[in-house]
Parts: C-alpha cells; sequence; structure tokens
C-alpha cells in the first residue's frame, strides 16, 4: 500500500512517513508580505487516507478524479435488535457511523461530502452512489440540488435477500445505486456500451443487475471470527461499474473505503484508486486485502475503439482507394435489390441518384438504413458487406 503524501508548498516538499496509511495535513505557505497560500496538493494513488471522509477529500487537488464510487452511511433508523424465528439475533449495521441525530443532520453531511467529491471530479467524471430506501432518495435530491445530472439509477436485485422476519413488510430484496455525471455539460463520460452489449448475449445492459450478497469465502472475518464489515458489498458489484464506466490507469475515488472491496477490484482491473476510512479496524483488513491482490494481464482489460468514436469514412474513400470501381454492383444479401456505384461516390438504385443510406432505405420502402451493413458487393464468387471494405480503409489511417 502506498500512503505517501505530498503537499507542493511552493517553497518545497512535505511528506508524510510511509506507514501504510496517508493522513495529508499541508501546512499553507507563508510569504514574507504575511499573506498565505493554499498549498496545492498533489495526488498519491492507491491509498488510504485515514480519518474523517469531508476532511480527507478536502486534501485532494482539484479535477484529478475519473471516477467515484461512494458507499455512504445508510442511515438505517433501526429500532431495536432484530430476532430469526429461531430466536437468534440478526447482525444488522448498529454501529455508530451509521447513526445521525437527525434527518437534518444526515441531509448536511451528505451535501459536504458529495460537494467534495464534484469538486475533486474532472470535467468528464461521474460518480456512482449506492443507499437503500432508508437514505437513496435524500441523496438523489442533494445530488440534484448541488448540480449533479444523473445518467441512470441501477436497481441491484439481490440474489439472496435477507428475509422479512416479522413479515409486516415486502422483504427487502434491492438496493439502488445514482450514476450521475458532475453535471449537465458532462457529456463524453466512459461508458463501454459495447463491451457490456457483447457480454450480455448482444442484448443492451439493462438497469436491473441480479447479483448476490457478499457470501462465503468472499465475506471478510476479522480476529474473532466475525463479519469484518457489516455492510461488504460483492467483489462483482464493483466490477461491473468499474468495467462500464472507467478505463485502465483512470483513478477512482471511494470516499466510504470501508474494507477495500473498491481498491480490490480497482487493482485487479488496472485502476488506480483512492480510499478515505475512518475506522482503523477496516482499514487493516482493506491493506491486507489488496495487497494479496494479482492485478490482471492488461491485454484483457483492452477496450476495442466504440463504433460511434471510430474515424468516419465516406464512401468515396472506398472508390478513391481503389477498393470498389465505378459500375461496381452492389445488392443485398438475398440479392433482392441492386444499385450501381458512381465515380463520385454515390450510388443509382431505381434510377434515383444518392448515398449507400437514402438509396438503400428507398428500395426497401423504408424511412432509414445504413448502408454500410445493407450493401454488399461480391468477391470472389461470395458476398461481403461494404462495412468490411470501410474497416480496412480505417486500418490503413491506424497505420499511418
Amino acid at each position: 500500500m502506498v500512503a505517501l503524501v505530498r503537499c507542493v508548498t511552493g517553497a518545497g516538499v512535505m511528506r508524510s512517513l510511509r506507514t501504510g496509511i496517508a493522513d495529508a495535513k499541508p501546512r499553507p505557505q507563508v510569504l514574507r508580505t504575511g499573506a498565505s497560500v493554499r498549498p496545492v496538493p498533489e495526488l498519491v494513488l492507491d491509498t488510504i487516507l485515514a480519518g474523517d471522509c469531508v476532511a480527507a477529500l478536502k486534501s485532494l487537488p482539484d479535477a484529478s478524479i475519473d471516477l467515484v464510487f461512494a458507499d455512504p452511511p445508510y442511515n438505517l433508523q433501526l429500532g431495536g435488535g432484530l430476532l430469526r424465528p429461531d430466536q437468534s439475533v440478526v447482525d444488522a449495521c448498529d454501529d455508530a457511523w451509521d447513526q445521525f441525530d437527525s434527518f437534518a443532520a444526515y441531509d448536511a453531511f451528505t451535501r459536504d461530502w458529495l460537494g467534495e467529491c464534484r469538486r475533486v471530479m474532472k470535467p468528464d467524471a461521474t460518480l456512482w452512489v449506492i443507499g437503500s430506501y432508508h437514505n437513496i432518495f435524500r441523496v438523489g435530491a442533494i445530488l440534484q440540488d448541488l448540480g449533479f445530472w444523473i445518467l441512470n439509477d441501477i436497481v441491484w436485485r439481490k440474489a439472496n435477500p435477507m428475509p422479512n422476519f416479522r413479515g409486516r413488510r415486502f422483504t427487502n430484496a434491492h438496493e439502488t445505486m445514482i450514476w450521475a455525471g458532475r453535471g449537465p455539460e458532462t457529456k463524453k463520460y466512459t461508458f463501454h456500451y459495447e463491451a457490456l452489449k457483447a457480454g450480455n448475449e448482444d442484448c443492451q445492459a439493462r438497469s436491473d443487475w441480479f447479483l448476490p450478497l457478499c457470501t462465503g469465502s468472499e465475506r471478510l472475518k476479522d480476529e474473532g471470527g466475525n463479519k469484518a464489515h457489516p455492510t461488504q458489498k460483492p467483489e462483482a458489484l464493483l466490477q461491473k461499474i468499474l468495467l462500464a464506466s472507467s478505463n485502465p490507469g483512470d483513478v477512482v475515488l471511494d470516499p466510504f473505503f470501508g474494507t477495500g472491496t473498491t481498491g480490490a477490484v480497482a487493482k485487479q482491473l488496472n485502476r488506480r484508486f483512492i480510499g478515505v476510512e475512518r475506522e482503523a479496524a477496516y482499514r487493516k483488513v482493506a491493506e491486507a486485502r489488496i495487497r494479496a491482490v494479482i492485478p490482471l494481464d492488461p491485454a484483457l482489460l483492452n477496450q476495442p475503439v466504440a463504433k460511434r468514436e471510430e474515424p468516419r469514412v465516406a464512401f468515396a474513400s472506398l472508390i478513391e482507394a481503389g477498393l470498389i470501381r465505378p459500375g461496381a454492383v452492389l445488392t443485398d444479401t438475398k440479392r433482392r435489390h441492386t444499385a450501381t456505384v458512381r465515380p463520385d461516390g454515390q450510388i443509382i438504385g431505381n434510377a434515383i441518384v444518392g448515398s449507400i443510406h437514402k438509396i438503400g432505405a428507398l428500395v426497401q420502402g423504408l424511412p432509414a438504413c445504413n448502408g454500410w451493413t445493407f450493401w454488399h458487393i461480391e468477391t470472389n464468387g461470395a458476398l461481403q458487406p461494404i462495412d468490411t471494405l470501410r474497416a480496412e480503409i480505417r486500418k490503413r489511417m491506424a497505420a499511418g
């Protein structure tokens, strides 16, 4: 674990020792005039900052984070102990860090940490925050009040939820995540649409995720054999989030680090991380856990360029490159429609001249058509889509 926190003050660099936990409290530089200049913190990666999350977040530089995942206190408002039908006690979350004096106190805390997260996010960064019915609606409203722009709400439907022992409510079988950009101007955020679709039987990835709770060997235990953390999240959940909305090398911030699920998954997927955790027992478990993680081969994590981000290629470029000759006949896969290629990059179909898209739509009687995939050309007795020729042009462009 890297635990070096540095702060550039202009006159020099302050360092804390590599103790395993970082605690950044830079002193401002005092000029000869008596005026003080706020130090510019230097981002230190793959580390856990010890202490209150708001204070620790203030030590991070502006616009330095690519992705935030936050699992804040839920403010569960539990009213007394909970027993199973066999009278055994349910090990629920009743820790002091999850308790607030009032909703107003919780809201103030939420505004503080979300405001600091927004400050440290890069312009195209996004934030994920998870919660239950106890808190997620309050968090969502504050998100919008602060200027965040909600992209999706994701329902994590639990494969093995805890039953409702009293039989007075529906079984609480899901949690809700909000995925948001820094603001409405956030347009170029990371979202690996094609990869998610390919991993979902070529169907669009949906906003309801069916995943199990963290159980079995994944559930971390303390030295006494008890759960190390009452609300440990499954690694599968973080894997899906990081794979969907970050890239290798990106910096992922978790202001409620707990026992380090975010850091472990980030290391495995070749992302960098910064965690904030005030509880020493959780930090100790997280450090040992992350230390044991072996990163995946980077070749397994390279994302192909999304189709919408590939360079545009005009149909005329295929003619200019000699891949298609003027006068060549294009057809569909069933050879029901034909069109002839003109030297200017247009085609003629049904005695009408137009683009490959316009004529493709016209011959089918449709309002629109992707001409690249509709039209084919015969090569060595076999039909191939003209899109394969466009791919050849892009290959040549990439080669320089």
